[in-house]
């Protein structure tokens, strides 16, 4: 099993290309089960859960292709797919395939407008909480699917095609929402979906369904209004780029110091987290290229967060940010919202010197002179890279075990940080 070596103390300084959004690019993997034209999607980053949801789609018949690389594109721009969903010969998602990675369950609201009927396993994914898939099921029950759960599988149907109807979720779930818009497109009257998530990844994906030929109002609000279209046409979209990674170097960059471009990030995407981060002492600012990111000589300061849905501050980047407070000059406190159970890289934090303590859904952080390296143990995808960031500033050598976690969601992120200057390598595994 392959390990990443860090060695602490080098400030970075250069450029690392953000690639396209993990969170956007598997749900517009699965969008083009909804027609029989092909889609093809640029900037699609080379990801484990891309790969694995690759072999979940040809599962169902669906034909991809890698394209070359287009002129004039970085080196470090994503693949290009060519999905085409032209016939679908399977509509049973196993257990085997699905139970490696949440997002593929997914691949259930197309099945359903465009079959009328699917199976997929209940998913799998990071242990992060228990994230159940009720509203997901709610929602297709509301637009006229018979769903029942039978020895781990989800089984629906929709006898004559999904209808319009109405759909208030209870909390913001952008899994849910994704479910939901891409189930409604291809039903036939008008849906309302109410309590939507806003994040840029669910953005991206009604445009890309609006290029098809959906028709879809209020994309970016709480409320979206969806009238039903008897079929989607083919199309050609740009994923966006991650925000999710993009603060996470811009956080790396706050904890070893330095001066580092952030080539392709969108800073609209990232306000509650820009603002958190000048408060912690960073500098911030928005460039043709991005975003460029420098710690000023104020050190870090600490700085209290609590994660809500966008525009909130992201449970997606609770960990990183917890990373660099663990050298902020003084307490902070972090309060995690959405998941019940995304506090597991806190003793891994603490082996390498921090002073975290944890009541209920908030850790008490408090700053430390110095952070000394240790092997370390990845618990789940964001959580793993929080340790890289601690071990950036860390005294001596970290050992990152358990990297599968980080090669599901970020591409090449030894190599990144290498090329602006730390001392980071990947190990193989024996």
């Amino acid at each position: 099993m392959d390990r990443i070596r860090i060695r602490g103390g080098n400030k970075l300084s250069g450029v690392i290309d953000i690639s396209g959004a993990k969170n956007a690019a598997l749900p517009l993997m699965i969008v083009p089960l909804l027609t029989p034209e092909t889609v093809t999607l640029h900037n699609v980053p080379r990801l484990v859960d891309a790969q694995r949801l690759q072999r979940i789609l040809q599962n169902h018949g669906v034909d991809i292709t890698t394209a070359g690389k287009r002129v004039g594109q970085l080196s470090a721009a994503g693949e290009t797919l060519k999905i085409s969903a032209k016939t679908i010969t399977d509509t049973t998602a196993p257990y085997e395939l699905v139970s490696k990675m949440r997002a593929s369950f997914w691949v259930l609201g197309p099945l359903i407008a465009r079959m009328g009927e699917a199976k997929v396993s209940l998913p799998g994914g990071c242990a992060i909480g228990t994230r159940p898939v009720d509203m997901h099921i709610q929602a297709f029950e509301k637009l006229g699917a018979e769903c029942v759960i039978e020895q781990g599988y989800v089984l629906a149907k929709a006898k004559g095609g999904l209808k319009g109807g109405h759909i208030s979720f209870a909390k913001v779930s952008v899994g849910a929402t994704h479910a939901a818009v891409m189930a409604a497109v291809l039903a036939k009257g008008d849906t309302t979906i109410e309590n939507a998530a806003m994040e840029p990844e669910i953005t991206d994906v009604a445009e890309c369904l609006v290029k098809m030929g959906a028709k879809i109002e209020g994309i970016g609000t709480r409320t979206l209004n969806i009238t039903g279209v008897t079929s989607l046409h083919g199309t050609e979209h740009t994923v966006v780029a991650d925000r999710i990674e993009a603060g996470t170097y811009a956080m790396a960059v706050g904890m070893a110091g330095g001066d580092v471009t952030l080539r392709g990030a969108r800073a609209d995407t990232l306000d509650d987290v820009i603002l958190t981060m000048r408060r912690a002492g960073l500098d911030v600012t928005s460039t043709n290229e991005g975003m460029r990111i420098k710690r000023n000589g104020t050190g870090i300061l600490p700085v209290d967060v609590t994660t809500d849905p966008y525009p909130g501050f992201p449970t997606d980047l609770q960990a990183q940010f917890m990373g660099l407070m663990t050298m902020a000059k003084g307490k902070s406190h972090i309060r995690e919202t959405i998941f019940e159970n995304r506090f597991m890289h806190v003793q891994e934090l603490v082996r390498l010197g921090a002073d975290i303590h944890l009541h209920g859904d908030m850790a008490e952080v408090r700053g430390v002179a110095k952070l000394t390296g240790a092997d370390v143990m990845a618990t789940d995808l964001r959580a793993s890279v929080s340790l890289v960031i601690a071990a950036l500033a860390a005294e001596g050598e970290t050992m990152l075990h358990r990297v599968y976690h980080l090669d599901r969601g970020f591409e090449d992120l030894e190599g990144k940080l290498s090329a602006v200057g730390a001392d980071v390598s990947r190990i193989a595994g024996a």
